[in-house]
């Protein structure tokens, strides 16, 4: 009986060692969450985060994961859809906090990403959204970075270069009714004034789900404008907003400071769009390094066409790795990340040349370093593609 059992007893002790010897060598995992808006006329901002996120898994992953104090882990993303509903996006928060991820990409606008602050503060995470409102951003809030440049600061330089070069004197704006768009509207007007511009629509809007958009335009169009401007304009919406514009005979300018989809206006507008001024991707091809150009390539493989937006958003969770690379303690303890972002600062991989810097910045606006510095430019529409305007800095 003994010599019966006993190469059953060895086989299964050999098999018993194999697996321990398995789970010792199996890789960590290093959990990022994404929580956006990935359907809707937003869908485009939110998926980018999701895609950029996704890209730069895939990257580190293929060379065996992301190295942080000597250890090696597997990324994985952990992408939401809140359909751009605070509800949602609080319930997308918990989710995430809950199986312990400190770090999360998104939400996409101010409704949304006010909602998930007290989430966020709570679970002691911290997320990267992609939302203007200033309470996220300065003290006694303590829990988000904006990932990216705000409307009121792009705005004015937008302003000053369309006074200085196109001869606009003229301004209107034309808001979605949403608490984030209408905010943009208000510091609009603010800064429009300040540069000597002379509003002639300062409180115009439309319904979020608006598909005509001709009553709205012709109200704007009536008060003479040399440039109109479409403060928080989804991406769904701008093509619509403009083809009605140019079809009422305006022959005057167009621009947003959101981020727009070139893919989408070619579609839906064609040349109706041309010359629609948008903040573009933070890495122009006059710019991209070797890294950028690898990233953009990647992007290409997982979703089939690159989207300007995803030059701006690829940034987040790279200086998420740099931060937690530097400070490895920072990986269960946001508060160490939030010390080191005080001082923080590395080559910008996503520029050539190596002296440009990625570091957190936005004392002039928040009176503290709680926004991601990323390069400033502006796109111009030509009916087909996005081409770069211009490239500007903001202050830190």
């Amino acid at each position: 009986m003994k010599q019966v059992l006993r190469p059953t007893l060895l086989r299964v002790a050999f098999a018993s060692s194999l697996l321990l010897a398995g789970a010792a060598h199996a890789q960590e995992v290093l959990k990022i969450g994404v929580n956006g808006v990935m359907s809707g006329e937003a869908a485009s901002w939110g998926l980018v985060n999701k895609y950029c996120a996704e890209t730069t898994a895939d990257l580190y992953n293929a060379k065996g994961g992301v190295e942080i104090g000597g250890k090696k882990y597997k990324l994985e993303i952990v992408a939401l859809d809140d359909k751009n509903d605070p509800k949602i996006s609080v319930t997308n928060a918990e989710k995430l906090t809950s199986q312990g991820i400190k770090y999360v990409i998104g939400p996409n606008i101010d409704t949304t990403a006010l909602a998930v602050k007290p989430v966020m503060e709570r679970a002691k995470a911290m997320n990267f959204p992609y939302a203007f409102a200033k309470e996220l951003y300065k003290a006694p809030a303590n829990a988000s970075v904006l990932g990216m440049v705000a409307s009121y600061q792009v705005g004015p330089i937008m302003y000053d270069y369309l006074k200085g070069k196109k001869g606009v004197k003229s301004i209107a704006f034309l808001a979605r009714n949403e608490s984030d768009a209408k905010n943009q509207q208000v510091e609009g007007v603010e800064a429009a004034k300040k540069l000597g511009l002379y509003v002639v629509a300062a409180n115009e809007s439309y319904e979020p789900g608006t598909k005509d958009f001709m009553p709205v335009m012709t109200k704007i169009i009536k008060t003479k404008p040399d440039h109109i401007v479409l403060s928080g304009v989804a991406p769904a919406d701008a093509p619509l907003l403009n083809k009605a514009a140019r079809d009422l005979g305006f022959k005057g300018t167009i621009s947003t400071e959101t981020a727009q989809d070139a893919k989408i206006l070619a579609q839906v507008a064609g040349a109706k769009a041309a010359g629609f001024m948008s903040v573009g991707g933070a890495s122009t091809p006059e710019i991209q390094s070797d890294e950028m150009k690898a990233f953009a390539e990647a992007y290409k493989k997982r979703v089939g066409e690159w989207n300007d937006e995803a030059g701006t958003k690829v940034y987040a969770l790279e200086l998420i790795l740099a931060v937690l690379k530097k400070n490895p303690a920072a990986m269960n303890d946001v508060e160490v990340f939030k010390k080191e972002m005080a001082t923080f600062s590395m080559t910008n991989p996503y520029v050539k040349g190596g002296t440009t810097k990625l570091e957190f910045t936005g004392n002039a606006d928040f009176g503290r370093r709680s926004q991601v510095g990323v390069p400033l430019v502006v796109n111009e529409f030509d009916g087909k593609e996005f081409k770069t305007l211009f490239v500007g800095t903001i202050k830190n």
